[in-house]
């Protein structure tokens, strides 16, 4: 008798979306059981977790095995993550790996409803992001749940809208204290105290400007946002579709007043923070403000400073600055072009601020020169347009990637390895824009794409300084029509700055545009020596790049998540970030004001301002 023989079985194909369905599965399961050899199984070797609230109550980032085991071990009961389920499987190419899947997903915990990303490589997962969006209970007040604003019959509080928003307005600060005190009222502040108001937490937004978007305002009026508009939308009112691409800095200004207005934040201007202290055992603080004058002293449980990535200008004491008969001021004094026509200027910087002034004064018939102390890195706008437009663009919006849906893919790239991600990108920018660049090297400018090449974002991360994206400076400085001088300044004589070399700049006005302090200072300002040191540094990543100092942290250093001192948050960055980091940050607060439990994991050790 013959015997038959089977056909051998073909292997099973899965579709991507039947992957990370079955990752999934299988991840959940793990989680269920409570089986952390497993998960940690299910990862790549070189893997990340960046985890935003869900799981850490922190804005953290493990790696490896070892990271997700030491995470999980700690975290896993309390969180009882369940209903892993993918939304949507991308279209994504990563940098020198193949086979690379993506998705986007949703997900529970015990306390709250989260969202994430997951790169799969493979059967394991190479990254991945779990963030929290809402408490369970403490969802906010919109769409389907928005209040009803009507009032109607003689029953209950039947004063009317605008008559419950000035007794809150009359009482808030006075015979009701804030939970939050939020410090500073630029787009960082405003947005934060926009999220605190839909989610219920009573916060006070101060700020010393007169008006809300003044911050904008009184900056030289030639200033636009160097970030598309499809990059800086903010929460709950994005920008109608008729917005120029780059905001104008006054334009920007009325968009944060009328949003103040509209959103019924709670703001006071004219408001300046003396001092705020905080008393271990009330477990409050103690903050002195003044308000137009009047002394207003506040016992919130939670300070928020938002008064952005940096502190107080800086003007460096070069010898000579008190005999230099002609006028001198910060960049952030700068008042515009028109009283210097047919002046000479030296502007002392070659970033942002000084490429702009410079712009302006050059177009106002103005003798300008720049001097450049240390390289930059220079992109053009367009270029940094189309960089980000497969995220943050009207074909982005058409394919149907939303703002919020592309704010999560960019949150997924952990810190550690995104100059992988973005080297590839700024060797092409190189070559796209080679002539611009062999022009302003010709003309003596020092460029540079950052410590390893991987350009804008992580100079921004790393120290928050050295770039300037071309909104029309780079031409003038590569054909001369901007003076460029390179070197230290020595000093400054009645009429000229010298230079370490000997060259003398004549000059009727010098514009510092040498950046700002450190948070850091502020927080010593306002709190004492003693509670900065107990923070210690704020932002930066720890990537021991120029400005930039070690350890490797993994997150920015102190953002949006508790620090060592308690009761004290701090909320900086562009609009972007504003609108992204914002909700973590509000959800947190919400959480403490509920009383929920906030284990937090992860909580860095201080590396000291030193």
């Amino acid at each position: 008798m013959t015997k038959s023989v089977l056909p051998p079985t073909a292997p099973t194909i899965l579709t991507p979306q039947e992957r990370v369905d079955r990752w999934l599965a299988s991840f959940e399961s793990a989680l269920s059981d409570r089986d952390i050899a497993r998960v940690a199984a299910m990862f790549t070797v070189d893997s990340f977790w960046r985890d935003l609230v869900a799981f850490t109550w922190n804005i953290a980032t493990v790696e490896g095995h070892d990271g997700v085991t030491e995470m999980l071990r700690a975290r896993l009961d309390d969180t009882d993550p369940s209903n892993f389920r993918t939304t949507e499987v991308l279209e994504e190419e990563v940098p020198e790996r193949d086979g690379v899947r993506s998705a986007l997903i949703e997900f529970e915990t015990a306390t709250g409803r989260g969202k994430g990303h997951l790169r799969l490589e493979g059967d394991q997962a190479w990254t991945l992001l779990t963030t929290m969006e809402e408490l369970k209970g403490h969802e906010e007040r919109r769409g389907p749940t928005r209040v009803n604003g009507a009032v109607h019959g003689s029953a209950g509080n039947t004063r009317s809208w605008a008559e419950r928003r000035e007794i809150e307005e009359r009482e808030l600060g006075y015979t009701c204290q804030p939970y939050v005190l939020v410090i500073g009222g630029g787009q960082g502040g405003i947005v934060l105290g926009a999220r605190l108001r839909q989610l219920g937490v009573p916060a006070l937004v101060v700020d010393r400007h007169e008006r809300p978007g003044d911050q904008w305002r009184e900056r030289y009026k030639s200033l636009c946002l160097y970030d598309p508009v499809w990059f800086s939308h903010l929460p709950y009112l994005p920008f109608p579709d008729s917005w120029p691409v780059f905001s104008p800095k006054d334009k920007l200004g009325d968009w944060l007043e009328m949003y103040t207005k509209v959103m019924e934040i709670p703001y006071w201007a004219s408001t300046r923070c003396m001092s705020a202290k905080f008393d271990e055992e009330l477990e409050e603080w103690t903050a002195v403000l003044d308000r137009s004058g009047q002394r207003v002293v506040l016992h919130p449980k939670h300070v928020v400073l938002a008064t952005g990535v940096h502190g107080e200008p800086h003007v460096p004491d070069f010898p000579g600055r008190d005999v230099f008969h002609g006028e001198q001021h910060h960049s952030s004094q700068h008042p515009g072009p028109d009283a210097y026509a047919d002046k000479r200027v030296v502007v002392i910087g070659s970033n942002s601020s000084a490429h702009d002034i410079c712009l302006a004064l050059y177009e106002n018939g103005a003798d300008v020169t720049m001097v450049q102390r240390s390289s930059t890195h220079v992109v053009k706008s367009e270029t940094l347009r189309d960089l980000i437009a497969e995220l943050y663009s009207e074909d982005a919006l058409a394919a149907g990637i939303t703002t919020e849906k592309a704010d999560l893919i960019s949150a997924a790239v952990p810190y550690k390895i995104m100059p992988e991600f973005q080297i590839p990108v700024y060797e092409k920018v190189a070559e796209r824009d080679r002539d611009l660049y062999d022009r302003l090297a010709k003309a003596g400018f020092k460029l540079d794409f950052g410590d390893d090449g991987s350009g804008l974002s992580m100079k921004f991360l790393r120290r928050g300084s050295g770039f300037y994206v071309d909104l029309g400076a780079s031409d003038l400085v590569a054909d001369g029509s901007i003076r460029l001088a390179s070197g230290q300044v020595e000093k400054l004589t009645e009429d000229a700055v010298v230079l370490a070399d000997g060259t003398e700049l004549s000059a009727d006005l010098v514009v510092y545009a040498t950046g700002y302090g450190s948070m850091s200072g502020r927080v010593a300002d306002l709190m004492g020596q003693a509670v900065a040191d107990k923070v210690g540094r704020c932002w930066g990543l720890g990537s021991a790049t120029t400005k930039d100092p070690g350890p490797w942290e993994g997150e920015l250093r102190n953002m949006w998540k508790p620090t060592r001192q308690e009761g004290l948050w701090f909320q900086g960055g562009g609009l972007s970030q504003a609108r992204q980091y914002s909700l973590y940050l509000a959800l947190q607060l919400k959480a403490r004001y509920e009383g929920i439990a906030t284990p937090v994991y992860g909580l860095p050790e201080v590396h000291h301002l030193s």
